[in-house]
C-alpha cells in the first residue's frame, strides 16, 4: 500500500516591508511521505519570500517538470519558477529556459557545498538564476516551527526574515551564492 501526503493546514501573514508586500494567506500543504518538514518548511519560506497572488505549489517532490513553487503570467508563460534543495543542475538549466527568473534555496550543509562545488561551472553561466543557501541550524530551527495546524507570521526589512510561530521565533540567514544578472 502506498504511503499517503500529510496535510499541513498554514495561516501566513506576511510583512514583506522590503517589497511593500502585505499578505495573509491560507495554505494548504502536502508533504510527501519521502519530504521532511525541514524540506517543507524550507518551501514555505520561499513561498514567503516571492509571494504574489499567482505564485503556487507545484505537485510536488514526485514531478520532475515542475518546481516546487512557481508564478505564471495570464498567458501561461511561466515567471518565477522556484526549487528547494539540490535539484539536478540539468533539470536547473531546462527551468531557466522556460522561466524569466529560477530561484534555488539549497539547504543540507556540507552537502549543499558538495552540490555547489560538483555544478556551479555549469550553473553560473545561467544569467536568469538565483542561488541561496540556508545555513543546517536555519533549516532544523525553522523544522521545529512545523505543526499539523500552523499560525506562522514572517517579517522582512532591510535584508532580514524572522520567521515565527506560536512558541518561538528563528531569524532566517541567507547565503547568496549565486546572484541573476537579469
Amino acid at each position: 500500500m502506498a504511503l499517503k501526503a500529510t496535510i499541513f493546514k498554514v495561516e501566513l501573514n506576511i510583512s514583506d516591508m522590503d517589497r511593500h508586500y502585505y499578505g495573509d494567506h491560507t495554505l494548504t500543504i502536502a508533504r510527501h511521505p519521502s519530504e521532511t518538514d525541514e524540506r517543507m518548511m524550507v518551501r514555505l519560506l520561499a513561498f514567503a519570500l516571492h509571494a504574489h497572488e499567482a505564485l503556487a505549489f507545484g505537485r510536488g517532490v514526485s514531478t520532475d517538470d515542475e518546481p516546487d513553487l512557481w508564478q505564471k503570467d495570464l498567458t501561461g508563460a511561466i515567471e518565477c519558477w522556484i526549487d528547494v534543495g539540490l535539484p539536478d543542475e540539468k533539470l536547473i538549466r531546462k527551468a531557466c529556459g522556460r522561466s524569466k527568473q529560477v530561484f534555488v534555496y539549497s539547504y543540507g550543509g556540507r552537502g549543499a557545498d558538495i552540490w555547489w562545488g560538483q555544478n556551479s561551472s555549469k550553473l553560473e553561466r545561467l544569467d536568469n538564476l538565483t542561488i541561496m543557501n540556508l545555513p543546517l541550524a536555519t533549516t532544523q530551527a525553522m523544522a521545529k516551527l512545523a505543526e499539523r495546524n500552523m499560525s506562522l507570521q514572517c517579517t522582512i526589512q532591510d535584508g532580514e526574515i524572522w520567521l515565527s510561530g506560536e512558541n518561538d521565533t528563528v531569524q532566517v540567514s541567507l547565503i547568496p551564492i549565486m546572484a541573476s544578472r537579469r
